[in-house]
């Protein structure tokens, strides 16, 4: 037998998790070593996971499957095409970003009794990599029940993060923070678990007219003719998938959680939300709607395109009006997801391409900015926009690197994201031009929240409050410097990244049954 190489991905920080979560309380440091070496071995694995696929070979490789539970047909089957490596590349690559930017967002406000069972920091830590391994086993599911598993798993650790480790930069008293936190962290919950109730009537409704719940099995079946759902019956079941992925992306009218749960976390935990818990909803768009419900996805493109429409220009519209910091990059990934959401559904190469590279490179971008803008918080202890002014003068390599992060956001070109964006938008102008076109209104919109966010925070008269201002220290470069180095180079150089994409984009679409539109050429006179 191989070595399991895509479980060893997901025990490894899983195991981490356990390891940190037993450090004695009086060993806080220590606990923070560990979780950061577990997730550098997760993150070598994970390269090694990229190093050994093929991306011209078989559409799942590195297959894993052993009986899980016979009588219902559950299998434990992994496998992994070019969409699943490229995010659990992704999920791999932020986690010791994420741990080292939360270094001491979780340190006790006063010394804790080593006695004591209770370890905040240890907590933590174990946590965020509890929620690693949940995301990249979820990357690696073939099976259908063991994937909402981990769908609703995740949702734990999650939970906790948001209302237990919240943003101490609050403009409220503790009492008032804490009911806030509290307030987000189960709306977040509650949001997510009824999604995710539908979704399980609609697992059980696919087990009893597929008999199985393995995606491989469900293919061949549907390839030979064996299986055969009615119209109804698919969209119904797609329906049930669709919505607990739409509350997860988040599209509108389903997103007003994201807001809360990112303004009241602290900025690392608001990137595990975002950059990486996220991208399951919309990953799972394209390996189970589009898979298993061919039909009912071309039936509900266009409602769905509709929606992504109003999530890019109604998530802009809000980011532009905001005063907090945290609550406008939400706001602007409410935007992006819906960029995300209309190239999955645009049915052509580009725009699934696209949305793939999206899904890559918005984690990065909104890594950078929201973790610069997290140090850029502690320093002055608030989150509003109001408080801040001339921090370019007195902290400027802190400015320039959330500069840079805001431009990747807003697609500048020569950053990654534009290449996202350029595709998303090409893909789908050319099936829906009338959608593609209103779609731009967004990219107009982001270059105003985003230079209207550097122009308050940056420029100007320096305030009292930030004369004294440090700029980026030693952990923090390390932490910033890689995310920018990646945005140059996959903005000039897309090439890995879509070299592993395109295979598995090319399956998607045959699945639906759908080529890209030839160009319309007059003919010469």
């Amino acid at each position: 037998m191989s070595f399991p190489l895509l479980t060893a991905t997901a025990a490894l920080p899983a195991v981490g998790a356990i390891v940190t979560a037993a450090v004695p309380a009086a060993r806080r440091t220590a606990a923070k070593w560990l979780a950061l070496l577990f997730s550098l071995a997760t993150l070598v694995l994970a390269a090694l996971v990229v190093v050994r696929f093929e991306p011209g070979g078989a559409r799942y490789q590195l297959t894993e499957s052993h009986a899980w539970i016979a009588d219902f047909g559950v299998r434990y089957e992994l496998g992994v095409d070019g969409i699943g490596v490229a995010l659990l590349a992704l999920t791999a690559l932020l986690i010791p970003f994420v741990i080292l930017a939360g270094w001491h967002d979780a340190d006790p406000l006063e010394e804790v009794n080593p006695n004591r069972r209770w370890r905040p920091t240890q907590g933590f830590f174990a946590l965020i990599l509890m929620v690693e391994a949940m995301v990249i086993l979820s990357f690696e599911a073939t099976d259908v029940f063991l994937f909402y598993i981990l769908f609703e798993a995740m949702l734990i650790p999650m939970y906790f993060l948001i209302g237990g480790f919240g943003d101490r930069a609050h403009s409220g008293g503790d009492e008032a923070a804490a009911t806030q936190r509290s307030y987000a962290a189960v709306k977040f919950l509650l949001y997510n678990l009824v999604g995710g109730l539908i979704m399980l009537a609609a697992v059980i409704g696919l087990y009893v007219v597929a008999g199985s719940f393995s995606l491989s099995e469900i293919a061949e079946a549907r390839a030979n003719g064996s299986l055969s759902i009615a119209t109804d019956t698919e969209r119904w079941l797609f329906l049930g998938f669709f919505f607990a992925f739409a509350v997860k992306a988040p599209l509108w009218p389903l997103h007003t959680w994201l807001p809360n749960a990112m303004g009241e976390a602290t900025a690392p935990v608001a990137v595990l939300i975002t950059a990486v818990v996220d991208k399951v909803g919309t990953f799972a768009m394209l390996r189970f709607c589009l898979q298993l419900f061919p039909e009912a996805s071309t039936w509900a493109t266009p409602a769905i395109l509709v929606l992504a429409l109003i999530s890019i220009v109604y998530g802009a519209l809000l980011a532009v009006g905001q005063r907090d910091m945290k609550r406008l990059i939400a706001y602007a990934s409410i935007s992006h997801f819906g960029f995300i959401i209309m190239g999955i559904f645009a049915m052509t190469s580009q725009g699934q391409s696209g949305a793939t590279l999206y899904m890559v490179n918005h984690g990065i971008s909104t890594a950078a900015l929201m973790l610069v803008a997290g140090f850029l918080i502690t320093r002055r202890g608030s989150r509003l926009i109001a408080d801040y002014g001339g921090v370019q003068k007195v902290a400027p390599v802190l400015a320039g690197t959330f500069l840079i992060g805001g431009l990747a956001t807003l697609s500048l070109p020569g950053l990654s994201p534009f290449v996202s964006e350029f595709l998303v938008l090409v893909g789908t102008f050319s099936r829906y031009p009338v959608i593609g076109i209103i779609a731009t209104i967004g990219i107009v919109l982001a270059a105003l929240y985003v230079l209207v966010l550097y122009q308050r925070t940056m420029t100007g008269p320096v305030k009292p409050e930030v004369r004294t201002m440090p700029d980026l220290r030693v952990r923090e470069l390390v932490v910033v410097t890689p995310l920018i180095a990646l945005l140059l180079f996959l903005g000039v150089y897309p090439k890995p990244l879509t070299e592993i994409v395109n295979p598995a984009v090319e399956h998607t679409l045959s699945d639906v049954q759908q080529t890209d539109p030839k160009p319309e050429v007059e003919a010469a006179p």
